[in-house]
C-alpha cells in the first residue's frame, strides 16, 4: 500500500518485537551456563566436536521444554496418557514456538511396520482399494496386514426399563487383510532339527548338539532319557510316530527323574523358551551361534511374503492388487497413481499423489511401501519422518533436525538442502545439529559449541556467520576447509573375497572381488546397493565382524564399562588386592546400596506430572554400600573408578599399584575411538548414535576375526575427529586386518587403497559395480557421480 506523501511510517507493532528465541544459563548435561540468542525465521547450525554439548542445548534444552510446554496445556486427564517431562536445567527461555523434532532414531523393528504404515501411504491405498478395487472385498480393513478376519455370533442380553431383560441373538463379522499363516508378517521361522541332534544316535550315546546339553549328566538330558515317553537307546530317526511326536512337542507333564520332581515337555517348546525368548545381544558368543544356525526364517508359501490374504491380494484396480502398489518402487507407484483418474475419489488421489511425490523428492523414491521399518538406516528412518511434514501448512514452527545429511551421498546432500531451506521460506525456524561442511555452509546462523567433549566443552565458543566461523579460531573454524589428499602409494592386496551372482534386493548379478589386507571403500548414492552387497552378500563367519548402525541396547545401568566388558577386570583387581568378593563391586549385584538398588537415584512418580529422579540419600549418588566404598585400589575407590574419564582411567590403570592390563587394553582402544572423554559410569541411554557405534567398534576390536566390515563410522564425527578414525584404519589394516568400509565420506574415499562404486543410481537404477580401483582412477576418469564430487573435494 503506498504511503501518503509527508505521512509518518507506521510504528513498528510490538508482536514484530520477538524475533529470537533466548536462552539464559542452559546447564543440562555438560553445558556450562549457557546463554544465546537464536534468530527465528532463519537456518540456524550447531556444530562442535562429538560430545560438546549440541544435542544438550538442541534437543534437551530447547526441544524438551517447548513439548513440556505443549502437554501442559492439555488437561491432567490426557497428560497421565503423555510420556511425562521434567523442566530442563536453565534459567530462561523465551520466544519458544512449537518444536518438530526429526531425529535419526531408527524405526523400531517389529515386523508389522513398513515404510507404508510408518507414514499415511498404507492408509489412503488401504481406501483406495475398497472404492475402486474389483472384486469388491470389503471395507479399508480388509486390505490391511495388521487386521485378522473375526467372526462371533451368540447370544447378548439387552436391559429395557426397570427390570425388563431380553437376550437376543447378534453376530459380528470383521474382514481383515492378514494372512492366517505368518500372521500378517511375510515369513515364518522353523526350527532346523539338525541343529539340534544327530538322528543317527541315541539319547544314550549323547545324540544332542545342543551346547551344554553334550554331558550325560546334564540334568535336561537326563530329563529326556528317564522320561518314559521314549526309548534311551533307541536312534532317534527309529523313534514311531508318537515318540517322535511326545519327544519334539510333548505338553509339559511332571515326571519324576532320580526321585526329584521334574517338568518334561517337547524339545521344541524347551529350545524357544530356554533360547529364542532371549535377547541375542546378551548371549555368549558360542549360544548365538548356534541359535542363528538352528533357526530359519523362510518366506511365507501362502502369501509369497506379501503378508495379505488371497482375497486381499485378488481385488485389483487396472490389473493391480495391492500388494503389488506395495512391492513397487515408490516412483513407480506415483506413476501409476497418476495415472487414475476417478473424480468419485479426488481428493484421496490427489493426497497420495502429494505424499508418493514428497518420497522422491526427498531422495527415497528407490523404496517400496512394504520395506520392513526396521531395515531402515538412521538416515533414511529421519528422512521418512520428513515426509509429513513436507507438504504441511504450518508457518512459525521451530524444525529441529539431528545431522539430517546422516547416509546421504554428497550428489544427495544439495537436495537435503534445498528441502531445509524450503522449510526455513515458509516462515519456520529451522535449527540442525551437522558436520558436514556443504550443510554448514548454507547456514544463515551458526553456534560453535566446545572447545572439548564431555567436561571439556559445554560452553558457546562461536556465534555468528559461517565466513565469521571460517576466520575464527575455533576447532570447527580451522578444520571447516580441510581437504584429505590422495594416498601417494595404496597398498597391495594379499587375497581376495569373492562375491559372485549376487541379487539380494535391487543388486544385478554382481561379480566383483573385494581386496583383502587393504582397506577398500564401498561407496554410491543412497539406495545404490552398497548394504545389500556387503551385508547381504559377504558369508557372515568367524572371521568376519561386522559393526553395522544398529542400536545398542541398554537400560540407565548400562554404561561403558559394562557394554566393553571393562568392569570384569576392574572388580577382580579390586577383589584381589582386598581380599574380597568380586561381586561386591557391583552396583547390579551384592554392592548395591540397599535403598536405591545401585541405581544412585530415587524415582518419585507423579502420575501425569513430571517424575522426579532425587540422589539417593544413603549413598549420595555413588550407587555401592558404604563399606563397599572403603576398599581402594590406587587410592580409589570404586564409584571414584566409574567418574573418571576414559583417558583418566587409562593412565590409572596402565601403571603403578593400579596397573591392570586387561583394563588397561579395553581403556586403549575406547581412546583410539576418540571416546577419551566419556566416564566409564556414564549411563547408554545419554550416549549419541554416532558415540554408540563408536563403542560398538572399540569392542568389535579385540575379536579375532580378519574383516572388519564398518557401516558409516563416521556418523556422528567432527572434522578434527575423521583424521583420527582414519588413523584408526590405518592401524586395524597395518595389524593385519582387512577393513571393508561403507561410506559417503570424501576424506575416507581418498584415504582408501581400493574403492567400489554402486550405482548409477538407486532403486532398480542402481544395483551395478560402475567403478573398481584405486581413488586416484576415479578421481582422473571422473566417470561417476562419487567421482566428480570426490574430484572436486582433493581439488583435482
Amino acid at each position: 500500500m503506498a504511503t501518503r506523501k509527508g505521512a509518518q511510517p507506521p510504528a513498528p507493532h510490538g508482536a514484530d518485537s520477538h524475533d529470537v528465541i533466548r536462552v539464559h544459563g542452559a546447564r543440562e548435561n555438560n553445558l556450562k551456563d549457557v546463554s544465546i540468542q537464536i534468530p527465528k525465521r532463519r537456518l540456524t547450525v550447531f556444530t562442535g566436536v562429538s560430545g560438546s554439548g549440541k544435542s544438550s542445548l538442541v534437543f534437551n534444552t530447547i526441544a524438551a521444554e517447548s513439548q513440556r510446554l505443549i502437554n501442559e496445556t492439555y488437561s491432567t486427564f490426557v497428560q497421565g496418557f503423555m510420556p511425562t517431562l521434567a523442566r530442563p536445567e536453565v534459567d530462561v527461555l523465551e520466544g519458544l514456538t512449537t518444536v518438530i523434532t526429526v531425529d535419526q532414531q531408527r524405526m523400531g523393528a517389529d515386523p508389522r511396520s513398513t515404510v507404508g504404515t510408518a507414514t499415511d501411504a498404507n492408509a489412503m491405498l488401504r481406501i483406495l482399494f475398497s472404492r475402486l478395487g474389483k472384486p469388491h472385498i470389503g471395507p479399508p480393513s480388509a486390505y490391511s496386514f495388521n487386521t485378522a478376519s473375526v467372526r462371533a455370533s451368540g447370544g447378548i442380553t439387552v436391559e429395557r426399563g426397570a427390570a425388563k431383560t431380553k437376550t437376543v441373538k447378534a453376530t459380528f463379522q470383521r474382514t481383515g487383510g492378514m494372512c492366517t499363516r505368518c500372521e500378517g508378517r511375510g515369513s515364518v521361522t522353523d526350527i532346523d532339527l539338525t541343529q539340534l541332534y544327530d538322528d543317527s544316535k541315541s539319547l544314550s550315546e549323547g545324540a544332542f548338539t545342543i551346547p551344554g546339553w553334550k554331558s550325560d549328566s546334564q540334568w535336561t538330558v537326563q530329563l529326556y532319557a528317564q522320561s518314559g515317553f521314549v526309548d534311551p537307546d533307541k536312534p532317534i530317526r527309529k523313534y514311531t510316530k508318537k515318540e517322535l511326536q511326545a519327544f519334539l512337542y510333548g505338553e509339559p507333564t511332571k515326571i519324576k527323574v532320580n526321585g526329584i520332581n521334574l517338568t518334561y515337555e517337547g524339545l521344541i517348546p524347551k529350545i524357544q523358551k530356554s533360547f529364542l525368548s532371549k535377547d541375542k545381544e546378551s548371549m555368549q558368543p558360542h549360544i548365538r551361534a548356534f541359535v542363528e544356525r538352528a533357526v530359519t526364517f523362510t518366506t511365507c508359501p501362502e502369501c509369497d511374503g506379501t503378508r495379505l490374504s488371497e482375497g486381499a491380494r485378488s481385488s485389483k484396480i487396472k490389473r493391480i492388487s495391492i500388494a503389488d502398489a506395495c512391492t513397487m518402487e515408490i516412483r513407480d507407484l506415483a506413476e501409476w497413481v497418476r495415472g487414475l483418474k476417478e473424480p468419485s475419489v479426488a481428493p484421496l488421489l490427489e493426497a497420495l499423489q502429494r505424499t508418493l511425490d514428497s518420497f522422491v523428492e526427498i531422495g527415497l523414491g528407490y523404496l517400496s511401501l512394504d520395506r520392513p521399518a526396521g531395515t531402515l538406516s538412521g538416515g533414511e528412518a529421519q528422512r521418512v519422518k520428513m515426509i509429513r511434514h513436507l507438504g504441511s501448512s504450518l508457518t512459525d514452527v521451530t524444525y529441529v533436525f539431528d545431522e539430517p545429511t546422516i547416509g546421504l551421498h554428497p550428489h544427495d546432500i544439495q537436495r537435503m538442502n534445498d528441502l531445509l531451506l524450503r522449510l526455513r521460506d515458509k516462515g519456520n525456524t529451522v535449527l540442525v545439529v551437522e558436520h558436514k561442511p556443504e550443510a554448514i555452509a548454507i547456514a544463515d546462523h551458526v553456534v560453535d559449541l566446545g572447545p572439548g567433549a564431555g567436561t571439556g566443552g559445554g560452553t558457546v565458543c562461536f556465534e555468528g556467520t559461517v565466513e565469521g566461523l571460517r576466520a575464527g579460531d575455533t576447532i570447527t573454524g580451522r578444520h571447516l576447509d580441510d581437504r584429505a589428499s590422495l594416498k601417494e602409494t595404496v597398498r597391495t592386496a594379499n587375497g581376495a573375497l569373492e562375491i559372485r551372482g549376487a541379487t539380494a534386493n535391487n543388486l544385478r548379478n554382481v561379480d566383483v572381488d573385494i581386496p583383502l589386507g587393504a582397506l577398500v571403500v564401498i561407496t554410491g548414492v543412497a539406495g545404490s546397493g552398497k548394504s545389500s552387497l556387503v551385508h547381504g552378500s559377504i558369508p557372515a563367519g568367524e572371521t568376519v565382524v561386522s559393526v553395522d548402525q544398529t542400536p545398542i541396547r541398554g537400560s540407565r545401568r548400562s554404561n561403558p564399562a559394562t557394554y566393553t566388558g571393562l568392569l570384569d577386570p576392574i572388580r577382580k583387581a579390586f577383589a584381589k588386592e582386598n581380599g574380597v568378593k568380586p561381586a561386591l563391586f557391583s552396583a547390579n549385584s551384592e554392592g548395591a546400596c540397599p535403598t536405591c538398588n545401585g541405581a544412585g537415584v530415587i524415582y518419585t512418580d507423579l502420575a501425569m506430572m513430571a517424575g522426579v529422579a532425587t540422589p539417593c540419600e544413603d549413598c549420595e549418588g555413588k550407587r555401592f554400600q558404604a563399606e563397599v566404598l572403603e576398599y581402594r585400589l590406587g587410592g580409589r575407590d570404586i564409584s571414584e573408578v566409574l567418574a573418571m574419564s576414559v583417558t583418566e582411567a587409562e593412565e590409572f590403570f596402565g601403571e603403578g599399584e593400579a596397573k591392570t592390563p586387561a583394563a588397561h587394553k579395553i581403556l586403549e582402544r575406547l581412546s583410539d575411538v576418540g571416546l577419551g572423554y566419556l566416564t566409564l559410569g556414564q549411563p547408554l541411554t545419554t550416549l549419541s548414535g554416532g558415540e554408540r557405534q563408536r563403542l560398538k567398534l572399540a569392542t568389535h576390536m579385540g575379536d579375532k576375526g580378519g574383516v572388519y566390515i564398518l557401516d558409516e563410522p563416521t556418523t556422528g564425527l567432527h572434522l578434527a575427529d575423521v583424521e583420527q578414525l582414519l588413523g584408526l584404519l590405518d592401524r586395524l589394516v597395518d595389524s593385519g586386518k582387512s577393513v571393508i568400509v561403507i561410506e559417503h565420506h570424501q576424506a575416507v574415499m581418498a584415504h582408501a587403497d581400493w574403492i567400489i562404486d554402486l550405482g548409477p543410481g538407486a532403486g532398480h537404477d542402481g544395483g551395478k559395480v560402475v567403478f573398481e580401483g584405486t581413488p586416484a582412477k576415479l578421481v582422473a576418469g571422473r566417470s561417476t557421480l562419487t567421482g566428480e564430487h570426490l574430484a572436486a573435494y582433493v581439488g583435482g
